[in-house]
């Protein structure tokens, strides 16, 4: 049989007290301290959301100048047509260009 000796009383598993100690130490400084965002957007991303969002600022008003001559010239017809159609189907790619994108990754699972 296992004798317990009189002057160490039996305590738990040696060291129980230290490990549990420093759990929960590095427990609350895990918690405490900042975590670094593992999900941040590349900075090409960024840089390519806002160059699109630059040029559609530009071209917007560029745009609505370019319909209304277009549309002048074409009441008095001094325009073919097809520089008019070629003009719209501009405008709608550009202005379309995020839509277009999400499509043809869609299409290949990017």
């Amino acid at each position: 049989m296992l004798q317990r000796n009189a002057r160490f009383p039996a305590r738990g598993v040696p060291g129980a007290s230290a490990l549990t100690l420093s759990l929960g130490l590095m427990v609350v400084l895990s918690l405490a301290l900042p975590q670094p965002a593992l999900a941040q957007a590349s900075p090409f991303l960024t840089g390519a959301t806002a160059l699109e969002s630059n040029i559609l600022a530009w071209l917007t008003p560029i745009a609505i100048i370019l319909v209304m001559v277009l549309g002048g010239m074409a009441m008095a017809n001094r325009i073919s047509w097809g520089w008019c159609i070629g003009a719209i189907l501009g405008i709608a790619i550009a202005f379309g260009a995020p839509q277009i994108v999400a499509w043809v990754r869609g299409m290949f699972g990017v």
